[in-house]
Parts: structure tokens; sequence; C-alpha cells
């Protein structure tokens, strides 16, 4: 099909899967519990962490991982003591475990207290049209705390070759607007323009039949061709395109 006829069938299909609906049976209904912006940007950053596997198991741990922090995540990574952190004995989900998500606690509570936050820290080494230098230096800053090695493997750096799915699937949630009521649209120091499509096996393989990606691994470079590729269909909103590439892939079997 041609350019024009591709953009087309892909905004009908932002319009069928970019609804309220979605939320059900997606990992982004667990920071739509909440509604001030840490509580937001932390359950969101946790669960978007956890977002590898099944998706029920991935919303009933990130549900688990909310409880144990008292359903309050960001007077938790705040305020807690070193003995709180005992009470995340036990959490597991995939390779993701208690000694990670006890140094995700520790890490978060430094970037909002030496770092501003997390709008402020991924803001910075951004360009006009991405965000994988934002994304290396925030894993740098993230692990500036004495961590086991093992744990860095649970934030991706793009500068090493890597998709980066599930931070750049957190950052879609944080910067694209809530008109639909399915994104947050709560950080206006990244622009839309900015963010690359969370690319997986679904929206990999959608995206190889449409023509977007040649490249047969869903890794850095195939995310360059497939943000190239989007930002001509919309320049300003590209990554509007994954709820197309993932819905079509996850319900349509396309």
């Amino acid at each position: 099909m041609t350019q024009q006829e591709l953009k087309e069938f892909l905004d009908a299909k932002v319009v069928q899967y970019n609804r309220p609906d979605f939320l059900s049976t997606d990992p982004i209904q667990i920071p739509h519990r909440f509604t001030k912006k840490e509580d937001i940007e932390i359950s969101g950053f946790l669960t978007a962490t956890i977002a590898w596997g099944n998706r029920k198991s991935i919303i009933n741990n990130a549900e688990r991982m909310m409880e144990m922090m008292d359903s309050s995540p960001f007077d938790f990574v705040m305020n807690h003591e070193e003995q709180d952190l005992e009470k995340l004995h036990g959490f597991v989900h995939r390779t993701f475990n208690s000694e990670d998500l006890s140094y995700f606690i520790r890490s978060l509570n430094n970037i909002y207290k030496q770092h501003t936050g997390l709008e402020e820290l991924l803001a910075l080494k951004s360009d006009l049209t991405s965000l994988q230098s934002s994304i290396s230096h925030f894993k740098r800053v993230f692990f500036e705390l004495d961590h086991l090695s093992r744990t860095t493997k649970h934030v991706s750096d793009p500068l090493k070759g890597s998709a980066a799915k599930r931070i750049n699937m957190f950052l879609r949630w944080m910067v694209r607007d809530n008109y639909t009521g399915v994104d947050f649209g709560i950080w206006n120091k990244i622009k839309p323009s900015q963010l690359s499509c969370p690319l997986d096996v679904h929206s990999g393989n959608v995206a190889r039949k449409l023509g977007l990606i040649q490249r047969k691994q869903n890794d850095g470079k195939a995310l360059a061709e497939l943000d190239a590729n989007l930002r001509k269909l919309d320049p300003q909103d590209p990554v509007k395109y994954d709820f197309a590439l993932f819905g079509l892939g996850v319900f349509e079997k396309f």
C-alpha cells in the first residue's frame, strides 16, 4: 500500500485501540489508580519495569507491589525506613525480585531528593527527535548508589543497542496527552515528538509485515528504523501508532 494508505489504515487502528476500554487488559491501569503526579510516575515506572511476559501476571504483580508500598508509592519511596523494605521480601516477577525492588525504592528516593524527580532527570540530555541519550544518562544516575550488578539489567541502555521497550512505554504513558483517557500527559518537559515506540514482539512483527522495519531483531537499530518511518506518518505524535501496531498484533493476530 502507499504511504498515504498506510497512514489512513494505521490512523483508523489508533482510534480503535486508543480508548479507555484498552485499560482493562493493559498494565497502564495500575498508575490510573492514582491521582497525585508522583504516585502516577512511581507506580507507572515500577509497573513498566516488570512489563514483560503474561499481561495478567504483570498486572497482578504490579498490584502486589503497590500493596507492599501501602498503596502510597511516593510516600513509601520518600519516607521508608530500612526495616520497611523487609515488607518487600518474597516479591518476584520473572527475574525481577525483592532485592531489585528494594534497590529501585532506594534509587527513586535518591532521584527525587538529589535530582528533582523522574521527569527532570529523563528530560536531560534529550535532542529534538530522540530520548535515547536521555535514557542512557538516566540509567547511569539510577545506578549511582551501591547496587547488585544483577539489578542493572532491569533498566535498558539504548546506547548499548537495546530497544528499551519498557522505559519507552513508561515515557509514552507520562508524556502523551490524555484526551482519550489512556495516557496521562502529566509531563511537559518532554514532547510527544521526541518519544520512541515501545518495540516488542507484537509491534515488531506487525511493523515488519507493514514494511516499517526490515531488520529481523527487535533491537536499537530496528527501533531507529521504526521511529524514522512512524515520524513520516506523524512527526508530532509518532508513538500514537503503538496502539495500532500492538492492537493489530495482540487482538487481531495480524
